[in-house]
């Protein structure tokens, strides 16, 4: 547990005073309780925590439930409006931003969560709802909204989210020859 929250340390760049962090700190904890076989204990460690995670809540506007289940270095970018829904499982290197909700879309369906694959990044305002797939590698744009699977390695905006294709990064040859261009 603790090499996992080293790393989840190493993930926020803001180290030990990164509010994501606080989140997934309390997350990670609530977490090992779950594995706690002395009854007495566990419900000690259980009333703490959840004190721990109302305190990080109010504080940080980041609602991250111990029945969710998260990959390796979540990285919470920026704190603040941050939903998750209890039944999220969320891969290895996610990077989540402000105002983002895993949730659920209907109320009759109260455990339809997403599944977010590795190294999944969801930007700003983003809203992911219902039972989608994420694949590995997609990107999320800022406030699009999912309501369907999104292909591994495949790009998502707009409202509601479609599929788009990503802009080749430039090489550094075109990066000199715009620099070189400039000056």
């Amino acid at each position: 547990m603790f090499k996992i929250i080293l790393e989840d340390l190493r993930t926020h760049r803001e180290g030990i005073l990164a509010q994501g962090f606080w989140a997934v700190l309390v997350y990670r904890l609530a977490h090992a309780r779950r594995g706690c076989k002395m009854p007495v204990l566990a419900f000690c460690w259980k009333i703490l925590n959840l004190c721990l995670q109302k305190m990080v809540e109010v504080a940080t506007g980041i609602t991250l439930p111990e029945y969710a289940t998260i990959g390796r270095r979540l990285n919470i970018e920026h704190f603040g409006g941050i939903i998750i829904h209890g039944a999220t499982v969320i891969g290895d290197d996610c990077v989540l931003r402000q105002g983002v909700t895993l949730g659920n879309k209907r109320n009759d369906q109260p455990l339809d969560a997403p599944i977010l694959g590795d190294r999944v990044e969801v930007g700003a305002g983003a809203k992911i709802l219902g039972r989608v797939r994420i694949g590995n590698d997609a990107l999320i744009g800022a406030n699009a909204v999912v309501l369907c699977d999104v292909p591994a390695g495949a790009t998502a905006v707009g409202v509601p989210a479609r599929i788009v294709e990503r802009a080749a990064a430039p090489v550094l040859a075109d990066l000199e020859e715009m620099r070189d261009a400039r000056f």
